[in-house]
Order: C-alpha cells, then sequence, then structure tokens
C-alpha cells in the first residue's frame, strides 16, 4: 500500500489515558484502540500534541509506541510523534527508539526559539537526511510560536524527499491553497483543523489528524469519505454537527477538553499530567451539554 493510500482519510492525534498515580493506562488505551479501529479511521498518531508528548519521557515512550504497534498489529496505519525545538535531538531521537510496525514519523516544526524560514527548512533538511522513515511535516503556529510559511513548506516538498505530507494547522485557507496549487504531485496535504476539514478537502487536501474523532471516530471518518467522494451536500450534516463541539474541546485547552468527553462517554479518566489540568466545571458541563446533542 502507497503512502498516499495508507493517509488519505482520518487519523487520530490519540490521547494518552493516565490511571490516578499518573502512569499510562494501559488497560484504557486497549479499550479506545478497538473502539477507534471499530470506527473504521485509516491511522493513528501516537504521542502527537493531544498525546500529551511533551511530559511522556525516556522508556515510557517507547513502551507506548511498542504497546500502540503490538495492540493494532497492522490493522490501520501508524505514525510516531517525534518532534523537538533541538534538530539534533530529534535526529538523536530518530534512531534511539524501536519504530517497528511504524509507517510514518511526525514531526512539529521546532517551537519556543522561534526560527526563521530558513531555519525552519534547515531543521527539516537534517531531518530529512537521516530519517528511518517517511516524514509528515507539521505546521501548527498557535502553539509553536512561527508559521512556516507556504514558501518554506513547498521548498521542502520540493527538496525533502523523505517529508511526504504536512498537516497544516496554520488556520490560513489562503496558506493551504498556495501549497495545494503549486505542491508536487506525489505531496500531501493533510488539515490539523477538524473544522478546516471540509473546505480543505474542497481545496484538495486528503484528509484530516483529528482530535474530536478520538471521541467520534465513525461520525467523523464518515464525514471525510463524504468530502473525498465529493459529497459535500450530505457531508455538511456532520461537519456542522460537531463545530460547536470542536470550538469546545479547545476553549479551555487540549487535551483537556477531548479527555473531558472521553471521560464522559467512560473510555479513559479524565486525568492529566502537569501542567494540563481538567476543563472547569462549568466548561465540562458545557461539553456534556454538546456531547448529549450528538449521543
Amino acid at each position: 500500500m502507497s503512502l498516499r493510500e495508507k493517509f488519505t482519510g482520518t487519523g487520530i492525534a490519540i490521547v494518552t489515558p493516565f490511571l490516578a498515580d499518573g502512569t499510562i493506562d494501559y488497560n484504557s488505551l486497549e479499550k479506545l484502540i478497538e473502539f477507534w479501529i471499530k470506527g473504521k479511521v485509516e491511522y493513528l498518531v501516537v504521542l502527537g500534541t493531544t498525546g500529551e508528548s511533551a511530559t511522556v519521557h525516556g522508556k515510557e515512550k517507547q513502551d507506548l509506541f511498542t504497546f500502540v504497534q503490538k495492540q493494532v498489529n497492522g490493522r490501520v496505519a501508524l505514525v510516531a510523534g517525534i518532534g523537538g525545538y533541538d534538530t539534533q535531538s530529534v535526529i538523536k531521537d530518530f534512531s534511539s527508539f524501536d519504530l517497528t510496525g511504524y509507517d510514518a514519523i511526525l514531526s512539529v516544526a521546532p517551537y519556543y526559539n522561534k526560527p526563521n524560514q530558513e531555519g525552519l527548512f534547515q531543521h527539516y533538511k537534517a531531518l530529512d537526511a537521516v530519517t528511518p522513515l517517511p516524514i509528515m511535516m507539521y505546521n501548527v503556529p498557535g502553539r509553536t510560536g512561527q508559521n512556516l510559511s507556504a514558501a518554506t513548506q513547498l521548498r521542502v516538498a520540493q527538496e525533502c524527499k523523505n517529508v511526504f505530507a504536512t498537516k497544516e494547522a496554520s488556520g490560513n485557507l489562503e496558506q493551504v491553497g498556495q501549497i495545494i496549487k503549486n505542491k508536487p504531485a506525489s505531496f500531501m496535504v493533510i488539515s490539523g483543523d477538524d473544522n478546516l476539514t471540509l473546505p480543505m478537502i474542497a481545496m484538495g487536501a486528503e484528509g484530516v489528524t483529528s482530535v474530536v474523532a478520538n471521541a467520534f471516530p465513525e461520525d467523523y471518518s464518515n464525514m471525510v469519505r463524504l468530502c473525498l467522494a465529493g459529497d459535500f451536500a450530505q457531508a455538511q450534516s456532520l461537519h456542522y454537527a460537531y463545530t460547536d463541539i470542536v470550538n469546545a474541546l479547545f476553549e479551555e485547552g487540549s487535551p483537556s477538553g477531548i479527555k473531558a468527553v472521553l471521560s464522559q462517554m467512560n473510555l479513559c479518566q479524565n486525568i492529566f499530567r502537569l501542567p494540563v489540568v481538567a476543563v472547569s466545571e462549568k466548561h465540562a458541563q458545557k461539553i456534556e451539554n454538546l456531547v448529549n446533542e450528538i449521543l
């Protein structure tokens, strides 16, 4: 199966469930994996932002990568989240993790130190030279503090042959259009914003790496398939059914919002590692009401 076949459709930036003592809740994760696969999504992203990757360390990361791979057992494609603001550290991580059974790496644009566009390009060029797997770059300026411009993403797409896709979460549809219009034919553009997935697919994107699909994999993957088939009339009803809850998921931070939903659905506990905390009681009630409208 080609990369395009594996990553066209719906992926989930999966949560990492925790127990009350702060350890990873593998029983809930097993239950969630089966729920997601039953929901007919195309791939799972392990240890992205939604997976609280910043607070999962060392051997825990390898244990998590291995557990998900063994539980999935080839039934859907897998992506390992490996990124950071220090290029050499990311390169070291590329070689230190056993990524058996994984199909790609999601690597977020460097954050915090705000490199310029040349620095961002050189970062991906350095990763491209040593990566063990195809790379999906991730542009999320709301989190990183620096936008990967259309020109820089196109330069990466043209010059870094192991970077096969971009997860685009700039929220800027004009930028998305410039990338899609001018990219190499083999390069994929994937939505990183749930509420922009429909318009982005209409523009030529090939799917989404979703947060809301953690809780609603079947509906959301159906919506994406309808969009990819050009049936936007039917897709719109599903799109608009979820816009309010998608907005609510991020009002008090992510993954706080999506874990509130998953807790309500008895799929995992509403537990985090600092500095992430649960949403306020008032906002939890708002989310609960929105979920009840859907279920």
